[in-house]
């Protein structure tokens, strides 16, 4: 039987020698890559191999390529850099004309399914993918890794399903200055990574979905300011995401967190021609169904354009619920700022703020909102020296400080709001319910105030 073995052994190319172990004790390294360079396709059983340098996973000599097990493997990545690194020679878009030949009778759909990353070294990742189309990443796990995935160069259409990225000291899922349309991340848990959860930095990012994901936690509470999902265009462009149907909370007790964080200050250059400015404003963004709480900000949007938050549920904001600032065509509807009294449990004692901000913001609508328990604030809904905008249909209810506060804010429609505080008398704000402060050309409709400073 063992020399049966042997020789099947022999015609598939493979030596005794070469063999993964997978006991957690002997260096594997060299046969699981002697198995990617010749076959391409690697199923491991169950075990734990060790692994002393990336297994490198060349796509225009493999061809099609694999590596997959049961969910009982185990990758322990003992070096620095990414435990797989696919890498491909896709330079085109992901228009069908774009492709060299070569990509598709080769290269296409490179997949890790079912198998564990555990990192035992500080700069450790789990999977990094250069150059690839459409790397699919299923039923995966990373953690104790510095990033979990790591996109950079060139990709196209990635897909990321029913994952675990969990406390990595950097990010969930990394776009690392790299030039990747068309992408999603949905059913996965993405928790307690240091750098933050999905973070996609300079670039050109566009077409990333966002969705039904438990995304928490991603705040090193020492380190630099980090958010769940993160979209900084600072040195690139991001634009044309969607974010829908995602828990994102945890920790208001790192600084400056946030849930989601959009930063459009781009740097296309054909438009900064056109806009007169020293940066773009890159954006639409749809933020949809999602639950947000327990961060400093749950969502910060800043220089951006084209962003619609709608039907969320917001609470625990410790600084604001919502800041948008420097942005235009932004519109805000149907969400619930709220500060539930069932989460005094978590032992805050009220500290949270809450609240929502405009600031030197046009052309962007708030309607239809529940503002609820804003805080220690100078107003519930604050805009300041913004234009253009529509504030109405909203119930703005038992805050401290005014209602809804403008201040040089011009040419814009307050009407049809609800604003009271019906609070015990102590407690109720003794600021006007609806203050305006400066600006011109605005229109203040009907709206229906109850403060006690308004009988005045």
């Amino acid at each position: 039987m063992y020399r049966l073995l042997l020789s099947v052994l022999a015609v598939a190319g493979v030596s005794m020698a070469q063999q993964p172990v997978g006991d957690g004790k002997a260096d594997d390294t060299a046969a699981i890559q002697h198995l990617i360079d010749t076959r391409g396709s690697v199923t491991l059983a169950k075990g734990t191999y060790r692994l002393t340098q990336t297994l490198k996973v060349d796509l225009a000599k493999t061809g099609f390529a694999a590596i997959s097990g049961d969910g009982t493997v185990r990758l322990l990545m003992e070096a620095a850099g990414p435990a797989i690194h696919f890498i491909g020679t896709h330079e085109g878009s992901a228009a069908p004309d774009s492709f060299k030949p070569e990509v598709w009778e080769n290269q296409r759909t490179p997949m890790v399914t079912g198998i564990e990353i555990v990192g035992a070294h500080a700069e450790a990742d789990g999977i990094e993918a250069t150059g690839t189309m459409q790397i699919t990443l299923s039923r995966v796990v990373v953690r104790e890794c510095r990033h979990a995935v790591h996109l950079t160069t060139r990709n196209r259409n990635v897909l990321i399903s029913a994952c675990h990225f969990y406390h990595n000291t950097g990010i969930g899922v990394f776009y690392d200055n790299v030039n990747l349309h068309q992408s999603n991340i949905v059913g996965s848990h993405i928790s307690y990574n240091g750098g933050g959860g999905v973070v996609s930095v300079g670039g050109n990012v566009r077409n990333l979905h966002i969705g039904t994901c438990d995304i928490e936690g991603n705040h090193a509470k020492d380190g630099p300011p980090s958010a769940n999902v993160m979209l900084d265009s600072r040195g690139g462009s991001i634009g044309e995401v969607a974010i829908t149907g995602c828990t994102l909370q945890h920790t208001n007790k790192s600084p400056d967190s946030a849930n989601i964080r959009i930063i459009g200050s781009g740097t296309d250059a054909s438009l900064l021609r056109r806009a007169g400015r020293e940066h773009t404003r890159e954006g639409n963004v749809t933020i949809t169904a999602n639950v947000f709480s327990d961060v400093q900000v749950n969502v910060e949007i800043r220089h951006s354009r084209g962003v619609t938050v709608t039907g969320n549920t917001f609470w625990e904001g410790f600084q604001h619920d919502l800041i948008v600032e420097d942005s235009g065509n932004i519109v805000v509807t149907g969400n619930n700022f709220d500060r539930n009294p069932r989460y005094l449990v978590n032992g805050f004692d009220n500290a949270e703020k809450n609240g929502v901000v405009f600031l030197r913001c046009e052309d962007s609508i708030f309607s239809n909102n529940i503002v609820s328990g804003v805080w220690k604030q100078r107003a519930a809904v604050d805009a300041e020296s913004c234009s253009r905008l529509q504030i109405s249909h909203n119930s703005v209810l038992d805050s401290d400080g005014a209602g809804i506060r403008l201040e040089n804010v011009t040419n814009s429609l307050v009407s049809e709001n609800l604003i009271r505080d019906d609070r015990d008398a102590e407690k109720r704000s003794k600021e006007p319910s609806l203050v305006v402060i400066g600006g011109k050309g605005n229109m203040i409709g009907q709206n229906a105030v109850s403060n006690a400073a308004d009988a005045k």
